[in-house]
């Protein structure tokens, strides 16, 4: 099978300030990758390029066994690979509408696109929200509803900056099941995280970027709780196990 991105010598600038310097770097198809690193470290820009939004300073992007060049057909990539960001915009109108919108754009005859829209709310749990306002809803309903946009495009590659950032428990927990689901379906995910532990929660492979390089992500001990004994209360502490 051949390699779903494959990289090489790859650089990203912004002005005089190198952002992404990565020598070589591979991506298997239906794989979870889990991208960790600092604010600033790369990882939006890691997405952006993968997602043919961006074209790196220097360097060669393969996708699927075919190199990425000047007068290369983005729209036709672009609808192979789906970027949700950390704050995705919702058009005015109903949560369906939304969801619908990318279907519609395509050509999608109209009783198909209601059976595919009602699937994918169902899988990120918004059954009864096909008709409410999508803007009106909380954080991380809009999230699951953007999500829903993306899925029902079946893309091969699912990218997601940042996709539990602020989100409520609930919201966070269903999107985690969802993505750890979706290799075994056929569609490759590649996220970034500021949390260094999820990538290992999902069962992702991990990639740390620090200063725009992948590195070896620090070492995170695991953490245990103890209950101390007191006549009044019950305190939690954290120590290394």
């Amino acid at each position: 099978m051949k390699p779903l991105y494959d990289l090489h010598g790859i650089r990203q600038e912004f002005g005089n300030r190198t952002v992404l310097d990565l020598p070589a770097l591979t991506l298997e198809s239906q794989r979870l990758y889990a991208v960790t690193g600092a604010n600033g470290a790369g990882k939006s820009s890691l997405l952006q390029i993968l997602a043919f939004l961006a074209q790196p300073k220097s360097g060669t992007l393969t996708f699927a066994g075919s190199a990425v060049e000047t007068g290369s057909d983005l729209v036709a990539l672009r609808r192979r690979v789906t970027l949700l960001s950390q704050s995705p915009y919702l058009l005015r109108g109903s949560v369906a509408e939304n969801v619908d919108y990318g279907l519609r754009v395509r050509g999608i005859a109209a009783h198909e696109r209601q059976s595919l829209v009602r699937l994918a709310l169902a899988e990120v749990g918004l059954t009864d929200f096909s008709e409410r306002r999508a803007r009106a809803l909380s954080g991380g309903e809009q999230q699951r509803v953007a999500l829903a946009r993306a899925l029902v495009l079946k893309p091969e590659v699912l990218l997601l900056d940042e996709p539990c950032a602020s989100l409520d428990s609930g919201s966070a927990a269903r999107i985690e099941m969802i993505l750890r689901q979706l290799p075994r379906r056929g569609t490759s995910v590649i996220f970034s995280t500021h949390d260094p532990q999820q990538g290992g929660r999902l069962g992702a492979i991990n990639l740390h970027l620090a200063a725009g390089q992948i590195v070896s992500p620090p070492v995170i001990p695991p953490i245990s709780l103890r209950q101390e004994k007191s006549p009044w209360l019950s305190v939690l502490t954290m120590q290394e196990a």
